[in-house]
């Protein structure tokens, strides 16, 4: 009982920030959870929040939305997104190995991500374009890590930095991206039976407690620096893959 109450403890404070970054709930949320509740439970469960989430904010933003971007996105990691499901069966029976490649993922991310954030851009450097082999091999493999883990956010934050300035365009587009994809991980997981009743009712719970978190965070992201919750994120996201290697 205490570990999910400390999951949805977890959760209200992942999708705080959910609400003001528009992506780093569910990879933030991820690794605790799996030591909390289990794989097979916090997947689940956080991916169908995360199809939650993107529509509060695709709802109220969905003029936004870069159709263009959004479309181009969904297409290719849809690719990525089955060859993760694939590899994610070949981990059945090894879950301690499947917790430390999280882990390693999770602490890569953040490290990576702490280090973009205190380099500072030269002038033009934003307005160069991206290699075309570079966007493509973020996208596909930002697809294959959400197949697995559900935690492609932070590699599809880095193909579309640059691409949409607009910190509202962006947020509705990433969040529009969710939707679509996180569907396609939920009918998979359906078919894999992992909906039991119990897990619903966990799964409605943790909905309530999203959506309050939700509110706080678009009030937040209104109000304080997109940049510096982007920095805490990532120094939270090392620390919760270091803990996947100690469990």
């Amino acid at each position: 009982m205490l570990n999910k109450i400390l999951f949805l403890l977890v959760v209200l404070l992942s999708n705080i920030i959910q609400g003001i970054t528009g992506f780093a709930g569910t990879v933030l949320a991820m690794p605790v959870s799996t030591l909390l509740v289990g794989f097979e439970t916090a997947k689940p469960i956080l991916n169908v929040l995360g199809i939650l989430a993107g529509l509060y904010i695709v709802i109220t933003s969905y003029k936004n939305i870069d159709k263009r971007e959004f479309l181009k996105i969904t297409c290719v990691m849809v690719f990525g997104i089955v060859g993760g499901m694939f590899l994610k069966g070949l981990f059945t029976g090894n879950p301690t190995l499947m917790y430390r490649l999280l882990g390693a993922i999770v602490i890569a991310v953040g490290t990576v991500g702490i280090i973009k954030s205190f380099i500072k851009k030269k002038d033009g450097d934003a307005d160069k374009k991206q290699n075309p082999v570079l966007s493509y091999s973020l996208l596909i493999t930002s697809g294959i890590v959400h197949g697995m883990f559900v935690c492609g956010g932070p590699l599809l934050v880095s193909y579309l930095t640059g691409r949409l300035k607009d910190k509202d365009k962006f947020r509705a587009t990433i969040s529009a991206v969710w939707v679509v994809l996180n569907t396609v991980i939920m009918i998979d997981d359906i078919r894999a039976g992992y909906f039991s009743k119990e897990l619903v009712i966990l799964l409605a719970v943790s909905a309530a407690v999203m959506f309050a978190a939700m509110a706080i965070g678009s009030v937040l992201y209104k109000k304080m620096s997109r940049e510096l919750f982007m920095k805490i994120t990532f120094v939270l996201l090392i620390i919760s893959g270091i803990s996947l290697f100690i469990k």
